[in-house]
Order: C-alpha cells, then structure tokens, then sequence
C-alpha cells in the first residue's frame, strides 16, 4: 500500500489594516526605530482595533479566503486545528468559534497552545489525521491578536508583537510531498522566562493581579534568546541531517519571526544563504503562531512543487519543533 502524505494545498492569511510603526511606539514608550531595527528587525506590526473582534475573527477571515482560493466547499472539511495564545475566552476552545463563523458544519476542531511553536505543533498534529487515511480535507490555522496582551508601557515586549492569522488546507498524497517529518520538544522549565503571570487556576483574576499587570506577557528577555538561539538551530540541524539534506538541497527555511538576530544565527547554524530564510519580521513583528504560516502565505509565489522546506520554531513552555515538507504546488 502506498504510503499517504499530509501535502499543503493552498494558504489563506488576514492581517489587520492599522500599522503601528516604531515611531508611533516611541510616543509611548522610550524607544527608537534605530533601537528596535538594531536589536529586533520590526520596522511595524499590525495591530486589530476593530470594536468587538477577537482573535476568531481573524483566523475565520483566514480560512474563509483559504476555501475560496482553493475551490473548497466548508462542509467538506472534516477537522480544523487552531494554534493560539490568545484565545476568545478561556473557554470554548477558538477553533469551535472559527467553525462555526465559517461554516465548517461538518468538522469538529480543537486548539494548540503551543505559543511561538503553535503552528509547527499544529501541523504536526494534523498531518497525523491525514496520513492514517482518515480525513480528506483538514485546515490548520495560527491566530493570535496579541495587542490584547501586550503591555504598550513596557518596552521590553511592545516592539515585539503584532495581530495576524493565516491558515493552510491539508490534504492526502500518494506523491512524495507534503509533511515528511517532524521533531518536536518541551522543557517546562522555561515557563518562569515567558508567561503570562495571572489569569488561569494557579493566580485567578483579581484587583491585586489586574492592579499589578499580571494578564500581559512577560518575558527574561535574555534567557529566552539564549535558548531561543540555541534550541531553534540544534532541531533545524538535527531534521536536516536526519533526513540526510544538505544546505544546497534546501530550497526554504521558514523560521519563527521572533528576532531577527535569531533568524540570522539559525541560518548560519545550518550553513545556508539568507536568500533562501522567508523573512517578514520587519513588516509584521511576532504574531506568534501565526508568523510561519504568514511567511508561506508571503513567498506563496516563489515556491514550487517539490521545494525542500524545514520550519522551525521556539515558543513559551519552552517549546521548540521543526517540520520538514516537500512542498505539493
């Protein structure tokens, strides 16, 4: 019997209209563009000021214009997967809500939380679906509106992120394409360096948590690029000589957009030309989990059936995981 693969077949994005520039933010923090540019590489992110939205809202946009780009009808999707940090509400899981406002009758859905790694975990998951012969059509989506949990008075975190979602239709192949392999990682030492402080069962809401700004992300901004660095390139390096590719048979690295530091120090840990790194940190900052997918949906026109790829990505948790695909299109 041959052997199934889980093959990307068409990728579907929403970015908000506002741009928020660092020279907007350093009205409201102290900070520079020069500062920023230097130690980050974000010229501006986008932001999702529309009354009442939420990160569904962004991610429904996203597959909405994902089944209309590749012809698909949303009852004949049979699972959606979304990866988020930055969920409605506590409770029910994001991906029900993004179902139910695209229509995806047919489907039952779940989240990842994952953080930065959402999508590469996501991914993983889903290809497994696939692959078993069990669904035909399965979406995976990273969204994160990461304005609602950013604290614009701290200037260790606001230049980092933005507001973004971008999802991917996979489906079944008997070619050799798609998803070829994964390896992925948690260490939870490393929720004391990225976290959130309050919010869940540990420290629920209160006036102490919400008077302290305990409900935005704070991050050991050191720690985690150190490990960050280290983590990110040692699994992009451990898939591609797993797998036996050499930096001239890669056609594609799409790294998390996190630092442009760490996208700089992953590519030369794996010996290949910034011409072939999918880059758009300076234009959208950190969306989280859906940076990766925000890249494909970028370069969707450079790629051709065939391209080796290898995602990577670090998250909060630690996370960390890379996906190796032959691209089908």
């Amino acid at each position: 019997m041959e052997k199934i693969h889980a093959a990307i077949t068409g990728i579907g994005a929403f970015l908000p209209e506002y741009r928020l520039t660092n020279d907007e933010l350093s009205t409201m923090v102290e900070t520079s563009d020069e500062w920023i540019m230097q130690r980050i590489g974000i010229k501006e992110r986008r932001i999702y000021k529309e009354p009442g939205k939420a990160t569904s809202d962004m991610g429904t946009a996203a597959v909405k214009q994902l089944l209309e780009k590749t012809n698909t009808l949303a009852e004949e999707i049979d699972l959606l997967i979304c990866a988020t940090i930055t969920s409605d509400r506590l409770l029910p899981a994001t991906a029900n809500v993004i179902s139910r406002k695209a229509g995806l009758k047919n489907a039952w859905s779940f989240d990842i939380n994952a953080a930065c790694s959402g999508f590469v975990f996501a991914l993983t998951t889903a290809s497994q679906f696939v692959e078993s012969g069990r669904y035909k059509k399965v979406i995976v989506v990273g969204a994160d509106m990461m304005s609602s949990i950013t604290n614009y008075s701290d200037r260790t975190t606001c230049p980092l992120f933005g507001d973004g979602a971008a999802a991917v239709l996979l489906e079944p192949t008997t070619e050799t394409l798609g998803v070829i392999d994964h390896i992925n990682y948690t260490d939870g030492k490393g929720r004391h360096y990225l976290h959130m402080k309050a919010g869940g069962s540990k420290r629920p809401a209160s006036h102490e948590t919400i008077d302290n700004l305990e409900h935005f992300v704070h991050q050991d901004g050191q720690t985690v690029f150190k490990y960050a660095v280290s983590r990110m390139a040692d699994v992009a390096v451990e898939i591609m000589q797993k797998n036996q590719i050499k930096a001239e048979e890669l056609a594609w690295l799409v790294p998390h957009q996190a630092n442009m530091r760490i996208i700089e120090a992953v590519a030369r840990r794996m010996d290949i030309d910034r011409g072939k790194v999918m880059i758009n940190i300076e234009k959208y900052g950190n969306t989280t989990a859906a940076t990766i997918p925000l890249c494909l949906y970028d370069y969707e026109n450079q790629l051709k059936k065939g391209d080796n790829i290898i995602m990577a990505a670090f998250g909060a948790g630690f996370t960390w995981g890379a996906v190796y695909l032959k691209w089908a299109y």
